[in-house]
């Protein structure tokens, strides 16, 4: 199985434990995280080849993430270090439902000074396919490298995949990020929207959106939305898709993980950009690559943390088996 090459975010989660019976937490304990570092380390979990680039501060923080990745089983080479800056902070809220908000500790943070004398061609031979999100977006010159990223890719004949993961605090609130966001979904073959991003940027109505998504170079649409069906669209056909049920204690990682197993599977089955069409038109393989990144966040939600919480292969088959 070739290389998954997953560019842009680490960051250290810290995570509620305790309660003061006030309301408040006792402590928080820091977990490795970050949209794309979680997606590399649930890929090397899963058993494939991962690697990771992307920029960590010289302190403590960026020591750990470095460790936690390397752990995971992740190729970390292509990891650039900095002393301009600190390693990006996250502190985790978990509602009654395991539901997680986020309030960050960034800019500036070491993560947003990647730049694109960084990208460095080895990160790309041989990597079948290049992950990115909209995290490493919210500043310009990160945004272009992000860009720039996904054109090297796609020049080597790599999928992009492209996860939104919009997070409106990290954009300023007089700046709409759906201009920049569009950049890049038009430069993916494979996309993944929760149900709220998908209204977010179908501001105009839904046909009119994919409309505009089908105008790129996408080919494969999919709308996660919790506990409920998922929702994937293609240029000339659409599904949906059952969710398994879970008990939640923490979502904080479910779509990463979620992306992690679609990309997981996508490449175990050796496709490239101009193999996505007769994926999409083989109904018992489309199901089967979904149900299994389905199964990766269904595990992941029921477990606390992001890269402690991914799963095994063996997991996500044995829960697959379980359910028809």
């Amino acid at each position: 199985m070739q290389p998954i090459l997953c560019f842009g975010e680490a960051l250290i989660d810290f995570h509620p434990e305790g309660d003061d019976g006030r309301g408040f937490s006792r402590a928080y304990l820091p977990y490795a995280g970050g949209g794309q570092a979680n997606v590399a380390a649930a890929v090397a979990i899963l058993g494939g080849q991962a690697r990771f680039a992307g920029m960590l501060g010289t302190d403590r923080f960026g020591d750990f993430l470095l460790d936690r990745l390397q752990q995971a089983g992740v190729d970390t080479r292509h990891v650039v270090r900095t002393d301009h800056a600190p390693t990006a902070l996250a502190f985790v809220t978990l509602d009654a439902e395991g539901e997680r908000s986020f309030v960050f500790y960034r800019p500036p943070s070491a993560d947003m000074l990647f730049r694109t004398e960084h990208l460095q061609d080895a990160a790309f031979a041989e990597s079948a396919l290049l992950h990115v999100c909209s995290l490493s977006m919210s500043e310009p010159e990160l945004a272009e490298t992000t860009r720039e990223a996904m054109r090297r890719a796609r020049d080597a004949n790599a999928l992009v995949t492209f996860d939104l993961n919009h997070r409106p605090l990290r954009w300023s609130v007089d700046h709409d990020p759906r201009p920049v966001m569009w950049t890049a979904l038009e430069l993916a073959d494979v996309i993944k929207l929760s149900a709220e991003e998908m209204d977010f940027l179908a501001s105009e109505g839904e046909a009119v959106m994919l409309e505009r998504l089908w105008h790129g170079n996408a080919r494969l649409l999919v709308v996660t939305d919790g506990g409920a069906p998922l929702r994937w669209y293609a240029r000339d056909t659409s599904g949906k898709l059952p969710s398994y049920r879970s008990k939640v204690v923490d979502s904080t990682a479910a779509g990463d993980a979620f992306v992690a197993g679609l990309a997981f599977r996508l490449v175990s089955q050796s496709i490239r950009p101009d193999g996505l069409d007769a994926l999409v038109a083989d109904p018992a393989r489309m199901q089967d690559t979904l149900r299994f990144a389905a199964a990766c966040g269904a595990i992941t939600v029921t477990r606390k943390g992001s890269f402690s919480a991914m799963p095994t292969a063996a997991e996500v088959e044995a829960l697959m088996g379980t359910h028809a």
